[in-house]
């Protein structure tokens, strides 16, 4: 299954656009989830929220939806991985309160911050057993071999993520998968072009066979480019012999 979704779904430039100019902020969710059934959330990585609210959007969404997690930056930009225990317990405390719609963990470790193989083993140790966790690095020295035995050891997924200013292999360390566009090279900037979405696809099939979930994220929301970008990448990734979640109608994905 390739899930296909955006990073986040309340976005004030979606007002009027993606959604109705009627339509009230706090029925945003069920309008998104009516038309997606994936979504990577990113707030949990600023502030996380309390376990009421992960109920809140497990009861609010339908029964097939499904929430990707991003991990508090407190674990990952400030303590950078040291004594990992206390916050990823935490954290999965307030997640799971989402089962069974809690989809992957999101890893994102902060640029600039060069591989430390011990801290990231002993923060995948903390996750509980059937927690998937993707791990986005953003400094070159994490692409070792270690580090690519270590996360298939654990069957972590390496994050794919595209970016005009960011280069990384493309290796596959689980048996499921997890890509992320962050900003495409096409007008209007940052949307980007059915030929890079084209690649992507190609590149998805050929790492994975049609049945392993892959969990696509579009984080290139202003101008509802994340919205209009996932409605073509589905349709591209039909075509290429993937299958996609629901998306909305192209009609529907309205570039701001």
């Amino acid at each position: 299954m390739l899930w296909v979704g955006t990073s986040g779904w309340q976005y004030r430039h979606w007002d009027g656009n993606f959604y109705p100019a009627e339509l009230a902020q706090r029925e945003w969710l069920d309008f998104y989830a009516s038309r997606f059934r994936v979504v990577e959330v990113n707030n949990t990585f600023y502030h996380l929220p309390k376990a009421p609210t992960f109920e809140k959007w497990r009861a609010e969404t339908p029964s097939d939806f499904v929430v990707a997690v991003k991990m508090s930056r407190y674990l990952t930009h400030l303590k950078r991985l040291l004594d990992p225990e206390e916050p990823v317990q935490r954290f999965m405390e307030r997640a799971l309160r989402l089962r069974p719609k809690l989809g992957p963990v999101l890893v994102q470790l902060p640029p600039r911050f060069e591989a430390q193989p011990q801290r990231l083993e002993a923060t995948l140790t903390c996750f509980p057993r059937g927690v998937r966790v993707a791990v986005e690095f953003r400094d070159d020295s994490w692409y070792r071999d270690d580090v690519r035995a270590m996360l298939e050891r654990f069957e972590a997924a390496l994050v794919l993520a595209d970016s005009p200013r960011r280069r990384q292999p493309m290796w596959r360390t689980a048996d499921w998968g997890f890509v992320r566009f962050h900003e495409g090279r096409a007008s209007p900037h940052p949307c980007y072009g059915e030929r890079a979405l084209t690649t992507w696809a190609e590149r998805i099939a050929e790492l994975w066979p049609a049945t392993a979930d892959v969990y696509t994220f579009f984080n290139n929301d202003p101008r509802g480019c994340a919205v209009r970008d996932a409605v073509v990448f589905a349709r591209i990734a039909e075509r290429a012999g993937l299958h996609p979640t629901r998306v909305p109608e192209l009609e529907e994905a309205r570039l701001r």
